[in-house]
């Protein structure tokens, strides 16, 4: 374990400032991956800052209807409150299949949101891997990739985000809030908040330095059928292979009148397209959602898989909805 200087500020402009005057400073909460990147030192943080004191842990109507969850929100209690189990469903069910109940039991809001990707070769240090360490290569391109990206992936890297609640999150069209060193609140769609990988995978996301992530806001409830179906290689404690966040309305034995669709384990970054939910809408057929889904989709060998996945998938989601 590399040495590292601990702090606990009181406020989070506080937590803030620290994160933009130290070098190379992280902010930790249930550590739940920052801590097994450390043990691994693919992570080698100077300082870690402690915001679990923060007042960031609730969860509160805004006036426009919606939801404000606090970035320190454990993800069992986001999970288990009566209002995203009745209003914002396709999020309760995301976040009830990532992890164990003890993980959930520490993952925070927040955490989910920075997760970073399980990449076989971004886990091994004795290989390159562009994200890591830039200009070093991808060994994904080439190499054993069954879980890497089909679309939105770059010559620099394949690989993908990992999350099952931000999928539900992009469904949703939630917005991230977060506070510089200044005190200065921004509020960012989180359709703009993860990154393609194009030339530098290795920025992930559109936090600036020294920004923390104070909330994420949900609009008001969509109606509809709220589906999250995750295929994995076992039944739990699986990243998934090909996930849906769906929210499709009016679809009971006809074409559905609206649709929101976002897919995980296919990007650098939870996969929605709007003209696939045009797609459906229209013509009330999965296939033609899935073309749109998939147009420019490209296998890299072991994941050529996920192509025809990902239309079974989605298929099996619009059937569901139809039942619903």
């Amino acid at each position: 374990m590399k040495a590292f200087t601990y702090e606990r500020p009181a406020t989070v402009q506080d937590a803030a400032k620290l994160a933009a005057e130290r070098p190379n400073a992280k902010f930790i909460a249930g550590g739940t991956n920052l801590l097994d990147l450390m043990k691994l030192q693919i992570e080698t943080p100077a300082t870690l800052i402690d915001v679990n004191r923060l007042p960031l842990d609730k969860v509160e109507a805004t006036p426009e209807g919606g939801l404000r969850i606090g970035a320190l929100v454990r993800n069992a209690d986001l999970a288990a409150d009566p209002r995203v189990r009745k209003d914002y469903a396709v999020l309760a069910k995301a976040l009830l299949a990532g992890a164990s109940g003890q993980l959930r039991n520490k993952a925070t809001t927040a955490g989910n949101l920075l997760q970073r990707t399980r990449c076989y070769y971004f886990y091994d240090t004795a290989m390159p891997c562009n994200k890591r360490a830039p200009g070093s290569g991808c060994s994904a391109i080439g190499g054993f990739n069954r879980i890497m990206a089909v679309v939105g992936a770059s010559e620099a890297c394949i690989a993908t985000n990992p999350s099952d609640m931000n999928v539900a999150m992009r469904a949703l069209d939630a917005t991230v809030e977060t506070m510089n060193p200044d005190g200065k609140a921004r509020s960012i769609p989180i359709a703009d908040f993860h990154k393609l990988p194009g030339d530098t995978p290795q920025i992930e996301t559109d936090l600036r330095m020294g920004e923390i992530i104070t909330a994420v806001t949900l609009p008001k409830p969509v109606a509809g059928t709220h589906i999250y179906r995750k295929v994995r290689d076992r039944a739990s404690y699986a990243f998934a292979t090909v996930s849906v966040a769906a929210v499709i309305a009016g679809a009971e034995g006809r074409k559905p009148t609206a649709a929101r669709l976002a897919f995980g384990g296919l990007a650098h970054k939870p996969w929605r397209v709007a003209e696939a939910e045009t797609a459906l809408v229209q013509t009330g057929s999965a296939d033609a959602a899935a073309d749109a889904v998939l147009k420019g989709a490209r296998g890299y060998g072991s994941n050529d898989f996920k192509i025809p996945l990902t239309r079974r998938t989605l298929r099996a989601v619009v059937a569901q909805a139809t039942r619903a």
